[in-house]
C-alpha cells in the first residue's frame, strides 16, 4: 500500500502550525471565564457546523460508530478501544477548523489524528481508560459495602446502589471536564496529554456554570435523539463533536 492509499494519512492541506491564532483571534493559554449561556451558544454553534455539511457529518459518525462497534467485537483489541476515542475525535476538530477557516470537512479528517500529535492523544485515551478502570473499581466497592452492610435487607441495598450512583457521578463528572477539551489542546496547541487533562478541568471548572448548561441540554437532547430508533444520534453526535470545538474556541481564545 502507498502513502496516498493509506485511510489514515491526514489532509495534506491541513498539516500547519495549528498553534497560530485562527480568524484574528489570539490563544489564552489559561483559558477565560464566559457566561453561563454560552453553554447554549457552544451547542448552536455545532448545529451550525453540522449544516454546513451535514452529508459529510452523518457518513463520518456512521463509519466512526461501526469501525468502534467492529473493534469491540475483536479480543484483547476491545480492551483499549477507549485508546482510540481521542485520535478519532482529534481527526474531526481538524475538520472543524478546516470548516471555520472556510476550507469544508472532508471525511479523511476522521482519520487526520493518526499523523498529528498521535502520541499525545493516544496518551489522553489510555489516562481516561485508567481512570474509568479506577471508578469502576470504586463504584463496586461501595456497591459491595452496600449489599454486605445492609444484610441482604432489600431497602439496605437500595440504598447502597443509589449512593453507589452518586459516587459514579461525582467520579465522572470531574473526568469528563478533563478530557472534553483535551483533544484540541493536544492538536492545536501542542500540550502534553497531562497538560491538556488539567487546562481542559480548570476551563471547565472556571466555567461551571456555562458547562452545567451545556451538558444538560446535551442530556436532553440524547434523551429526544433515542425516540425515533436512535436516529436522531446521526445528527446529534455531528453537533456534539462540533460543539467541543465551539467550546473550546470560545474559552481558549479572546472574543
Amino acid at each position: 500500500m502507498t502513502s496516498a492509499d493509506n485511510p489514515f494519512r491526514a489532509p495534506a492541506a491541513h498539516v500547519h502550525d495549528f498553534s497560530e491564532p485562527t480568524l484574528g483571534r489570539d490563544f489564552i493559554p489559561e483559558g477565560r471565564r464566559v457566561p453561563a449561556g454560552n453553554g447554549y451558544q457552544w451547542l448552536r454553534e455545532g448545529w451550525e457546523m453540522f449544516r454546513s455539511a451535514p452529508g459529510t457529518w452523518i457518513g463520518i459518525t456512521v463509519v466512526f460508530f461501526l469501525m468502534m462497534m467492529v473493534l469491540a467485537m475483536i479480543p484483547l483489541v476491545n480492551m483499549g478501544i477507549n485508546l482510540l476515542g481521542p485520535v478519532f475525535i482529534g481527526g474531526i476538530l481538524i475538520g472543524c477548523r478546516a470548516i471555520e477557516e472556510g476550507e469544508g470537512l472532508r471525511f479523511a479528517h476522521l482519520f487526520a489524528g493518526f499523523s498529528n500529535h498521535l502520541g499525545g492523544l493516544l496518551l489522553v485515551g489510555l489516562l481516561y481508560l485508567l481512570a474509568v478502570l479506577a471508578i469502576g473499581v470504586v463504584f463496586g466497592i461501595v456497591v459491595a459495602i452496600g449489599a454486605v452492610a445492609g444484610g441482604g435487607a432489600s431497602e439496605q441495598t437500595i440504598g447502597g446502589v443509589v449512593l453507589a450512583g452518586i459516587v459514579l457521578v461525582v467520579l465522572l463528572v470531574p473526568l469528563a471536564m478533563a478530557v472534553w477539551l483535551a483533544p484540541p489542546l493536544v492538536i492545536f496547541h501542542d500540550y502534553s496529554a497531562f497538560q491538556a487533562l488539567r487546562a481542559s478541568f480548570m476551563a471547565a471548572l472556571r466555567n461551571w456554570l456555562a458547562f452545567l448548561v451545556y451538558s444538560l441540554l446535551v442530556l436532553l437532547a440524547a434523551m429526544g435523539a433515542t425516540v425515533p430508533l436512535l436516529l436522531g444520534w446521526l445528527v446529534l453526535l455531528p453537533v456534539i463533536y462540533a460543539s467541543i470545538y465551539a467550546y473550546y474556541r470560545d474559552v481558549f481564545f479572546e472574543p
